[in-house]
This record gives C-alpha cells, structure tokens and sequence, in this order.
C-alpha cells in the first residue's frame, strides 16, 4: 500500500549525554543524564513526520547486530515502516554520541562505517515505494549519486522530491540533484554554500533562495543563523523567526533541522499552502530544540505554544501558483 511519505537517510543510534561542562584534555565531568536513542537524520524526519499523521517508509542501513535490532523495533512502535532498510552484513550499526554542555552546546562524536550509507541497489530496491509515494525526503548526507537515483525515481513517479542540506561532490553531481527537486531547505552554512554568497540577514537568505530556485527547485527553505528561516518560491518571501516557549531554554539544537523537514513535508504532501507549511515547520524546530537528543516530540500539546507565537496564514486572495499545486498530477 502507498504511503505518504519515504526518507532516504541515516539511521544511528543516538547516545546523549548531558554534562555541566564538556571537559578539556586531562579532565574530567559527571555525566548528569544518559539517553539512548533511535537516531540520525533520516529516522528523526520519519519519526517527526508519523509523529504528524503520516504514513512513512525508511529508507536506510543498520547492521545485523543487536543494535540494529533494536533500533527497527523503535521505529515499529514510532509507526515507521522499516520495509525498506537493509540489514547489513558485515558491519556495524552507527553509531552518534552527543555530548551536550548545560548551555544547549552540542559536541558530536560519531561512528558511521561507510557500508551504512545507502547505496544505489538500496534505493533501487525501494523504488516502487519512492515512486508510488506523495514525497520522497532525500538528507543529502548520503552519497551524491544514490540520492540523485532516489529523486530520479521520485520524478519519474511524480512525487514530490524534498532535498535536506546540501548535496555533495562537485558541480557535475549537485546540479542534476537541484534541477531534480522540488523543494530544498538548508541551514545558514549549507545555503551559504549553494548560494554562493554570505548569508548574514534576512535580505542574504532570500537572494539566495531566489539563486538557487533558478537551479531547479521550486520551493527554497534557507536558515538565518540565530534568527529564523525564509520560505522562497515564485509568489512569495516569508520570513518566520525562531520560536521559544516562556521560561524554556535550549536543550540541543541537533534536531532542529529535521523536525522542521517534517513540518514542511507534512504539510505539503497533506496540500496544505506555504504559509501553513512554514508555520508548523518552524513551530515542530521550536519544540524540538527545547528537548535533549535530536527525536522530536511533535504532538498537538508540544507544538501549541509555538504555533501560538507566529502569525496565521492569510484568507483569501489569489493562491500561489507554484506552492498551491497539489496532488501527484500536478507535479508531473
């Protein structure tokens, strides 16, 4: 049975841990919380997202080890389908452990052994998921090539295809990736690094979305760096500032990025407007960035408050041609 949504992207298991101070070479420092998670991009966006009402398949590796194990009994429970990821022989499950400092700074020390990377016979095997699919999410920190099979098998389907970061390899790999997609969000440096230029404000951002639109997405998503993000397509330049409940402070930025993915995505795949999108994707951020660990939390009582603090789409008026296009047909 179709889904809504697959991601293609890392699974790890997560190991948090909390401390006052990350010590220096020679110290040392208590360990004041210890959280071990399902972890990594790709299963912290399909978490978010079924935490959201969406069907979702994975697309990922872990390794035939008890590790491995584990983590897909998780994604079970979390109403994640693991049809889709490989059991690998030979190799370790990844492994990310998060060191995070009582001020929300967070150190990572990570095991990623490349045969937990996707490959492209992976993707391949998904395919009639992927194309069969509302929205293919690709987290470009897998191989440039498997990604740009993920979202060739996307368009070839007519669904919808969602780039998280920026690809890579050179300009021969990560242009066919852009001109594939239809949506790309990156944070402050990853845009940087495809606009190709500074992106110090507002105004930076939006430039820069507009820059990387003419490459083939249609819809740009790209951070402020300790400000907000921008929502870019052909009708509109939306700015939404981060969000933060009264009296919460930061607990660890990591999953900030993938939660607003799945805000983004969620929205999208259900047709819902950019305004409406934006809103829910900076709002799941918010929620998420209040909590230790990158997994999401993205229930109606968690998200409330920061929905609460951004402005409501507006009624009426002439819908955007670009972003108001919905269902599989229109995207073909």
């Amino acid at each position: 049975m179709p889904v809504d949504v697959v991601v293609v992207g890392q699974v790890a298991r997560d190991l948090v841990l909390t401390v006052a101070d990350v010590p220096g070479a020679g110290e040392q420092a208590a360990v004041r919380r210890r959280y071990e998670l399902l972890g990594g991009k790709g299963a912290n966006q399909a978490v978010g997202l079924a935490q959201l009402g969406m069907s979702v398949t994975l697309v990922g590796v872990v390794g035939a080890d008890r590790v491995g194990t584990d983590l897909m009994e998780q994604a079970g429970l979390d109403g994640v389908d693991t049809a889709s990821v490989v059991r690998r022989e030979g190799t370790e499950t990844a492994l990310i452990v998060n060191v995070v400092d009582s001020r929300g700074h967070w150190h990572y020390l990570e095991h990623i052994p490349e045969a937990t990377l996707v490959t492209g016979p992976d993707v391949v095997a998904a395919g009639a998921a992927i194309a069969a699919a509302e929205s293919l999410v690709v987290q470009l920190r897998q191989p440039a090539d498997v990604a740009l099979e993920a979202a060739r098998l996307a368009r070839a389907g007519g669904t919808r295809v969602v780039l998280d970061g920026a690809p890579s390899g050179d300009e021969y790999s990560r242009e066919p990736l852009l001109a594939a997609a239809d949506v790309l969000r990156a944070d402050a440096r990853e845009g940087e690094l495809l606009a190709g230029r500074s992106i110090a404000t507002v105004r930076d951002a939006i430039l820069g979305a507009h820059a990387i639109r003419e490459r083939g997405p249609e819809l740009v998503v790209l951070e402020v760096a300790g400000s907000g993000n921008v929502f870019v397509d052909a009708e509109r330049e939306l700015f939404l500032p981060h969000t933060r409940r009264s009296g919460a402070g930061t607990g660890d930025t990591t999953g900030g990025g993938d939660a607003l993915v799945a805000g983004l995505t969620a929205t999208l795949t259900s047709g819902g407007e950019l305004a409406e999108a934006a809103r829910l994707a900076v709002a799941a951020a918010g929620a998420t960035v209040e909590r230790v660990g990158g997994r999401p939390d993205l229930g109606p009582a968690t998200l409330r408050p920061h929905l609460d603090q951004l402005p409501h789409p507006p009624t009426g008026g002439a819908p955007n041609e670009t972003a108001g296009e919905t269902g599989r047909a229109a995207r073909r």
